[in-house]
């Protein structure tokens, strides 16, 4: 089972990326998915979830300008990451995560996302 996360790049203050992570190897059914960041020298932090219902959850430093949402269409596991408005604190390498079970974590690799001018 793998999470392949994809669309990071280098943006200027005030532009937009959309993060994607696909998992392949395994279809879990509907799960609860969400991202997390990790700035140089900081602490990995959360940035946004959506449950399995489809109930988004946001970090407050991200409220208003990031969207969540999730692809389970043809038994895949697909979930989105709309950022808008970035700012320079938002670079970071970003990580996407699902938890099959309570003992069950299962992370991507990282997309990096460099926001400068």
């Amino acid at each position: 089972v793998q999470l392949q996360a994809c669309g990071g790049g280098s943006v200027q203050p005030g532009g937009s990326l959309r993060l994607s992570c696909a998992v392949s190897g395994r279809y879990f059914g509907r799960l609860a998915m969400g991202w997390y960041r990790q700035g140089s020298g900081k602490e990995r932090e959360y940035v946004a979830g959506i449950d399995a219902g489809g109930s988004p959850s946001f970090a407050d430093s991200v409220k208003g300008r990031f969207a969540i949402y999730r692809d389970d269409a043809k038994n895949t596991n697909i979930v989105y990451l709309e950022m808008n408005s970035l700012k320079p604190e938002d670079t970071a390498v970003y990580y996407c995560k699902i938890k099959p079970s309570p003992v069950w974590e299962i992370w991507g690799q990282g997309t990096l996302v460099t926001v400068s001018s």
